[in-house]
């Protein structure tokens, strides 16, 4: 059922970032064309490049399309955590796109300082639509950044910076040719390379951030705070410890030991387990995934059992040891592994004593009979009726 659902949920995240993202290169295809022939038309370089610019966007959003794809399909054989993690290398990549970007306007507008006679004087039509591309590729932004944040993707949040980035580089054109009208041309170029340093940071704050995801970095420490509150206030949760968060897309994972009870049951420590899962996944956004593992005691503290031996030895020596018990008498024992011992629960049926008198004596002799084997601890018997 959940992996219905799950597929369910990746289906309309996807059919979500698709909707954004053709928005987007529909504007992009439009400003670039109107760019490019107003630019040619009103003699300006600079929104002739912006028009190129535009058009580069259209790359962006295809990869953003392939990787929206293929990055929501539901989690397989060869991907058991599903392909998240190709959104995230699509981030990366836009990050790189924005710094390339951010390095061509630099390069053009040192260029163009270096050589006045570069400097165009472009008409006033080029001005409007160069007002126009700044109001729609910032609607686009804005457009994009709500989507991003609403489906936790950081590739969308990628993609809105980059738009943003266009609405910055048609900012410098604004500049650019507003100065070039009043006789201040060299505005243009010094405002471009002081744009392209912040679209340079932008990419390098989403590689960053990307390759942190990459290399399975940890949620933040406000987040495991919170995480750890939810799984505290779980009944039946004693401790937690080895908590471990991934990213993948806008995904989390988590992987954390909790401490029970010893002497609950397994059916009952599992309950508790599925009840720790529940509450992390409904509470926190960000988690979809939960793998907890459940402890009868601190495992990076106690001393470790690795060493003990397993059910089938010991119920040998048990019975070596008890010689004098009947086989059938013993009704069940169970072993508790708790601090490198083994704790003993036998049951025992009551026809076998004679009176009551006899049970604290029988079970001092049990005791003294099992005192050659060091790793038991101690032995716990129930008389059952």
């Amino acid at each position: 059922m959940n992996s219905i659902s799950d597929s369910t949920n990746h289906q309309q995240r996807y059919k979500a970032v698709r909707k954004v993202t053709l928005i987007g290169s529909v504007v992009d295809f439009l400003l670039g064309v109107a760019k490019i022939v107003v630019g040619w038309l009103a003699n300006s370089q600079a929104l002739i490049a912006d028009g190129i610019h535009s058009f580069s966007d259209l790359l962006t959003d295809f990869i953003v399309l392939y990787a929206a794809k293929h990055s929501h399909k539901a989690a397989d054989e060869d991907h058991p955590y599903g392909h998240g993690r190709i959104e995230t290398l699509a981030t990366v990549g836009l990050g790189f796109a924005l710094i390339i970007i951010a390095v061509g306007i630099a390069y053009d507008s040192v260029r163009r300082l270096n050589d006045p006679g570069m400097l165009l004087e472009p008409g006033f039509w080029a001005l409007i639509v160069a007002v126009v591309s700044v109001i729609s590729k910032e609607w686009i932004y804005h457009f994009t950044i709500a989507a991003a944040r609403r489906l936790r993707s950081d590739m969308l949040m990628a993609n809105a910076w980059h738009s943003r980035s266009d609405a910055i580089s048609s900012i410098v054109v604004v500049i650019g040719i507003t100065g070039a009208i009043y006789g201040y041309p060299y505005l243009d170029a010094v405002a471009a390379v002081v744009v392209s340093a912040m679209i340079a940071k932008i990419g390098f704050n989403l590689i960053r951030s990307s390759t942190k995801e990459l290399i399975d970095t940890a949620l933040d420490p406000e987040k495991i705070d919170i995480i750890r509150e939810h799984i505290h206030e779980v009944n039946g949760v004693r401790s937690v410890h080895m908590l471990r968060s991934r990213k993948s897309a806008g995904d989390a994972f988590i992987d954390v030991h909790i401490q029970v009870d010893p002497r609950v049951s397994v059916s009952e420590g599992h309950q508790i387990g599925d009840a720790v899962r529940c509450r992390l996944m409904e509470k926190v956004d960000v988690v979809t995934d939960v793998t907890v593992h459940i402890d009868p005691e601190n495992d990076e503290a106690s001393p470790a059992c690795n060493d003990l031996p397993f059910r089938e030895e010991v119920l040998d020596e048990l019975k070596r040891c008890w010689s004098q018990l009947p086989a059938s008498a013993i009704e069940a024992v169970t072993l508790h592994y708790l601090s490198g011992e083994i704790h003993i629960e036998l049951d025992l049926p009551i026809e076998i004593l004679h009176d009551i008198n006899e049970a604290k004596s029988l079970v001092q002799q049990l005791k003294q009979a099992v005192s050659s084997l060091s790793y038991i601890s101690d032995v716990q018997v129930r008389f059952k009726a």
